[in-house]
C-alpha cells in the first residue's frame, strides 16, 4: 500500500469534512435551532476553536456579517495544499 497516497486522501477528506461542518454551522446560524440537540452541539463544539481564532484575526463585524467561516475555509484550503505538497515531496 502506498502510504503517501493514503495520507493525501486522509488530509483531503479531513479538510473536506471540516469545511462541510463549517458550512452546516453557517446554515444553522440562520435557522437558530435549539442547541440541546447533540448533533448541533457537536457541530458548534468542533468548529468553534477555528472560528474563534478567525474572529480574533478579523476586524470588527462589517454590517453584522461574520466573515470568520470564509477565512477559516480559506485557511483550511491553504493548509491542505501545503500538507499535500509536503507529503508528495517526502513520500512520493
Amino acid at each position: 500500500m502506498n502510504y503517501g497516497r493514503f495520507l493525501i486522501t486522509l488530509i483531503s477528506v479531513g479538510v473536506e469534512i471540516y469545511v462541510w461542518l463549517i458550512l452546516a454551522r453557517v446554515i444553522l446560524s440562520f435557522l437558530r435551532p435549539r442547541t440541546f440537540n447533540p448533533i448541533i452541539r457537536f457541530i458548534y463544539e468542533v468548529t468553534e476553536p477555528l472560528l474563534a481564532l478567525c474572529r480574533r484575526l478579523l476586524p470588527g463585524p462589517a454590517l453584522d456579517l461574520d466573515f470568520s467561516p470564509l477565512l477559516a475555509i480559506i485557511f483550511l484550503e491553504i493548509v491542505k495544499y501545503v500538507l499535500i505538497n509536503l507529503v508528495q515531496r517526502l513520500l512520493l
